[in-house]
Formats: structure tokens, C-alpha cells, sequence
């Protein structure tokens, strides 16, 4: 399983309806509006690089009103349960039980 992260900078006409496109589309697990320099993150989740490439050149970047991507592919995965496992080791000093 391969996991990209697009950043995507929309027309502001077209943000209202951006979201639900971007969300239908098949690749795609998360699409979030945010605040910032770009306009929405979607989170894609696919089976190789090859899709990554499908997703975000045939299916993302061709929807209209669509300015630009920026495409991050993870190399790793840290869950919540992995940070709060990593963080639990204790202050310097601190005795654990």
C-alpha cells in the first residue's frame, strides 16, 4: 500500500464544490479543506506508484478548477498509538515503575 499526501491550490469559484469532487474520487481515502497556502489536502491510498501517478495526473489534476498540486509520497506511517508509545519513555531523570 502506497500513501500520498496532495496539496492542491484551487480557483476560489471553484472551492465550494472542489471538495465533494475530490472526495469521489477512487484513490482517494481523505480530502480536507484547510487553511494556508493551498486550499485542500487528500490523503490518496493505492496499491503501487503507478496509481499514484493515475490518481493524481488522470483523475485529480483533470477536474476543473484545479490551479495546481504539490504530490508527498510517505515513506513511513506513525500512528497515534506508535507516537504516544514513543513519547511515553519518560522525562531525564524521571524513575519509571
Amino acid at each position: 500500500m502506497v500513501t500520498a499526501i496532495v496539496l492542491i491550490e484551487a480557483e476560489r469559484a471553484a472551492i465550494a464544490r472542489l471538495g465533494p469532487a475530490l472526495a469521489d474520487v477512487r484513490g482517494v481515502a481523505e480530502a480536507y479543506s484547510v487553511t494556508g497556502e493551498f486550499d485542500f489536502v487528500v490523503v490518496v491510498r493505492v496499491k503501487d506508484h503507478e496509481e499514484v501517478a493515475e490518481v493524481v495526473t488522470n483523475r485529480l489534476a483533470q477536474i476543473p478548477g484545479i490551479v495546481r498540486t504539490r504530490t508527498h509520497v510517505a515513506f513511513k506511517v506513525y500512528s497515534r498509538h506508535d507516537l504516544e508509545a514513543m513519547f511515553s519513555v519518560g522525562l531525564p531523570g524521571e524513575v519509571r515503575q
